[in-house]
């Protein structure tokens, strides 16, 4: 008995160190123990500059996560991203197992009041954007429209990807405020979707990132297969000087301050969100991660190949520039939020 009694308090002994390392290890990795997943919400359909900027994050930062989980993309299109944005905001876990992407304009809807945009851009968890942007709107060769000023006088006919979008916030306040003549189409799940019409000559134009342009349809631009008609964001791009910008074209105060909060968003670029209140650690671990992937080399050629602009921002500074556009006057946020409803 004694024996056995010997063997069985051997056996333990040994157990005892081997569970207590497969607790520790469970408890580094943190939300993603036990094999979890993280979970990769993207606020469009596939093939959009979004989801593009979506997956090639989520391929990467797994590496700089602990227990270095599995990714799943999911993409949850539908009101302009304020579905996925919505759902991050109030449904998805508050663990650090879930992250996503959202559109630029996204944090304006709860400011200006367009409808499903059912989340507080002040409370959500900004983890960081991998560029910022710049907004061109772009004609067919064979459209009518070819210049700035012709858009005042001659209808263009772009495509629609749905609320909290600049394919449509864009020209529809752009309309009221300077003039111009925008016809809307909407019902295009991604830009990739409206480029395809533009291809069928369904519609003329859109008005979309830059590199999303570039990256979807590199020789557009290069071949002059497209007219940039201008260009928008919170300074112009050296990449396409030539090319008019929209801030240029107020001829008052009152529409250069309009212009400039219409176009804040583009100072946000592809942001990646997580949900409010979680445990301080947790938000760490996700901004440190995503911190790490965009100095990661393989990242870093990946986006090179899919012809992307690199040029990161923290969720610290996401945050302040939120902070910073929530603080701009009631009244203009009050016209440009009627505008781009």
């Amino acid at each position: 008995m004694r024996r056995s009694f010997a063997i069985v308090a051997g056996v333990l002994a040994l157990q005892a160190p081997a569970a207590s390392l497969t607790q520790s290890l469970a408890q580094d990795a943190g939300p993603f123990a036990g094999g979890k997943p993280l979970t990769m919400i993207i606020g469009f359909g596939p093939g959009g500059g979004y989801d593009l900027w979506g997956r090639v994050v989520a391929r990467h930062i797994t590496k700089h996560l602990p227990g270095k989980p599995n990714a799943i993309p999911q993409n949850m299109p539908g009101a302009g991203s304020f579905t996925a944005a919505s759902n991050i905001y109030a449904i998805a876990p508050k663990d650090g197992s879930t992250m996503g992407i959202i559109a630029r304009d996204a944090a304006l809807g709860p400011l200006t009041g367009q409808v499903g945009a059912r989340f507080d851009p002040l409370q959500i968890t900004w983890i960081g954007t991998p560029t910022t942007e710049t907004n061109v709107c772009i004609a067919n060769q064979n459209a009518k429209v070819k210049t700035f000023d012709d858009l005042l006088k001659t209808e263009l006919i772009v495509g629609d990807t749905g609320p909290g979008t600049g394919t449509r916030a864009y020209p529809r306040a752009l309309n009221a405020i300077l003039g111009t003549k925008f016809k809307l189409v909407a019902g295009f799940p991604a830009s990739s979707d409206v480029f395809l019409a533009m291809e069928r000559g369904e519609v003329d134009g859109i008005c979309e990132s830059l590199d999303s342009v570039d990256g979807k349809r590199p020789d557009w631009i290069s071949q002059k297969k497209v007219n940039l008609i201008f260009q928008g964001g919170t300074e112009p791009s050296p990449e396409i000087k030539d090319t008019p910008f929209i801030l240029d074209m107020a001829k008052t105060a009152e529409q250069k301050q309009a212009i400039e909060f219409l176009y804040a968003g583009q100072g946000i670029g592809r942001p990646f969100v997580a949900p409010p209140n979680m445990p301080p650690e947790r938000v760490k671990m996700l901004r440190d991660a995503f911190n790490a992937t965009m100095k990661d080399e393989e990242f870093i050629a990946e986006v090179k190949k899919q012809r992307l602009d690199l040029e990161p921002h923290t969720g610290e500074q996401l945050e302040a520039l939120i902070r910073k556009i929530y603080a701009t006057p009631k009244p203009i946020v009050e016209r440009v939020g009627e505008l781009i409803k």
